[in-house]
C-alpha cells in the first residue's frame, strides 16, 4: 500500500509561452488536509486538473494511491469539486445524488450523502432553486457519492458569504473525520489557516513554501507595521528600511518588514501617521512576502 494519497514529480505544463506549472513536486499523505495557496496565475487550478487526469502534463508524473489518475477515479477513490460545475436542469437534490451514485462501483447510500453534505432538509428542492451555499454543498454531495478516499476542491467557497462558508467547512470536516484526504485550493487565507494541516504556497507554478500554517508564517521571517496614511504619499513606502512588501487598503497601510524597529524609526522621522500597530506575521503577511513584492 502506498502511504501517499498524491504524488506529483517534476510536473510541468505550458500554455503557449506561459509556463503554468514549472517542475512542481508535491506529495500529500493519506488522511491529511492540505491547502494550495497562491495568487491568480500561480498554477493551482492547472495542477489540480492534471492531478485529476483532466489535462495533460508536458512533463512529470502523477500518481494517486500509487496508480494513474484514471484508475483511481474509475475505482471511486477520488471525488472532485471544480469551479463552475453545472447541474442537470430541473433535477432535485436527491436526483443529483442518485445520478452521482450510478457512476461509482461502491457508492454511499443516498441518505448518508445528504446527511454528510448537510442537504437533508432540501433533498426534494430543485437544484436551480438552491442558495449559493446550498449549491456548493450539492456539488460536494456529488463529489462524495463514490465514498472517495481523496476529495479535491478547487476554490470551494468562492463567492459564498461567511455563514455559508462556515456551514460548508462543517460538512468537509465530517468527511475528513474518518481519516480521508482533502486537497483544496483557495484564495481565502483564513480558510487555509483554520482548516488545513499543511499549507503549500505556489507562485509562478512553483512551490515557494510548504509546511504547517505556523511554519509558513515563520518562513516569512518578518513582522507587520500597520498604520493610517493621514493623507501622506504611498510611493516611497517600499523604500523604507527593511520593508519587503507594501499593501494599501483605502487609507490603511500594512508593511511587511524584516526589522520593525528600523522601519518605524524611519517612518516616524519622515511623515505623519495614525493608528500604528506592530505585529508578528500572520498567514496573510507571509503569503504576500513569499509571492509578491509590492501591491497597491
Amino acid at each position: 500500500m502506498d502511504d501517499d494519497a498524491v504524488r506529483l514529480a517534476g510536473l510541468t505544463r505550458h500554455y503557449g509561452r506561459v509556463r503554468a506549472v514549472d517542475g512542481l513536486d508535491l506529495t500529500v499523505a493519506r488522511g491529511s488536509t492540505v491547502a494550495l495557496l497562491g495568487p491568480n496565475g500561480a498554477g493551482k487550478t492547472t495542477t489540480l486538473e492534471i492531478l485529476l487526469g483532466l489535462a495533460p502534463a508536458d512533463a512529470g508524473t502523477v500518481s494517486l494511491f500509487g496508480e494513474a489518475p484514471a484508475g483511481a477515479v474509475r475505482a471511486g477513490r477520488v471525488g472532485a469539486m471544480l469551479q463552475g460545475a453545472g447541474f442537470v436542469p430541473g433535477a432535485t437534490v436527491t436526483d443529483l445524488v442518485e445520478l452521482a451514485r450510478t457512476l461509482y462501483p461502491h457508492p454511499w447510500e443516498t441518505d448518508r450523502i445528504l446527511r454528510l453534505a448537510g442537504l437533508t432538509e432540501v433533498a426534494t428542492r430543485r437544484v436551480d432553486r438552491l442558495s449559493g451555499g446550498e449549491t456548493q454543498r450539492a456539488r460536494f454531495a456529488f463529489a462524495l457519492a463514490g465514498q472517495p478516499d481523496l476529495l479535491v476542491l478547487d476554490e470551494p467557497t468562492a463567492a459564498l458569504d461567511v455563514e455559508a462558508r462556515r456551514t460548508f467547512w462543517t460538512a468537509i470536516r465530517r468527511y475528513a473525520d474518518d481519516g480521508r484526504t482533502v486537497l483544496f485550493s483557495t484564495h481565502q487565507l483564513s480558510e487555509a489557516d483554520e482548516y488545513a494541516d499543511r499549507v503549500v504556497v505556489l507562485a509562478a507554478g512553483r512551490v515557494v513554501a510548504d509546511g504547517t500554517p505556523e511554519q509558513v508564517r515563520a518562513l516569512a521571517g518578518a513582522r507587520t507595521v500597520a498604520f493610517d496614511l493621514a493623507g501622506g504619499p504611498v510611493d516611497d513606502l517600499a523604500l523604507l528600511p527593511a520593508v519587503r512588501s507594501v499593501r494599501v487598503r483605502g487609507d490603511r497601510v500594512v508593511l511587511t518588514t524584516e526589522n520593525a524597529d528600523a522601519t518605524v524609526l524611519a517612518l516616524a522621522a519622515g511623515r505623519g501617521f495614525r493608528g500604528l500597530e506592530v505585529a508578528g506575521p500572520g498567514l496573510e503577511a507571509a503569503f504576500h512576502v513569499l509571492t509578491s513584492t509590492t501591491e497597491h
